[in-house]
């Protein structure tokens, strides 16, 4: 029943960039907290740095579904929650050495 649908096959990836965008959400709060406060003080200011930190890390998680969701096949543990949240953070490094070819 489910070999065929494609959303399974991808279940894995689903579940860790979920997870790892939870995790970021939090820790993008934090961030916006004390970075808006370090800035400017004001609630305009931490809802602002909120607001790009969350825009950076869900643009993140779209990119790289795009990119590793197909080759993610291992079930889900911590380590790996961890690493998608790395990941979502670090995404732009990682598209930019992801797209050079390596000579061996």
């Amino acid at each position: 029943m489910y070999e065929n649908d494609p959303l399974w096959k991808m279940r894995h990836a689903l579940a860790g960039v979920a997870l790892a965008l939870l995790a970021c959400v939090v820790l993008a709060a934090v961030i916006g907290r004390l970075l808006g406060d370090f800035l400017g003080g004001t609630y305009a200011w931490r809802a602002g740095v909120y607001a790009a930190l969350l825009l950076y890390v869900v643009t993140g998680a779209i990119v790289l579904f795009a990119k590793v969701a197909r080759h993610e096949t291992r079930p889900i543990n911590a380590g790996r929650v961890g690493r998608w949240t790395l990941s979502l953070w670090l995404w732009p490094l990682l598209l930019a050495l992801g797209g050079r070819k390596r000579s061996e």
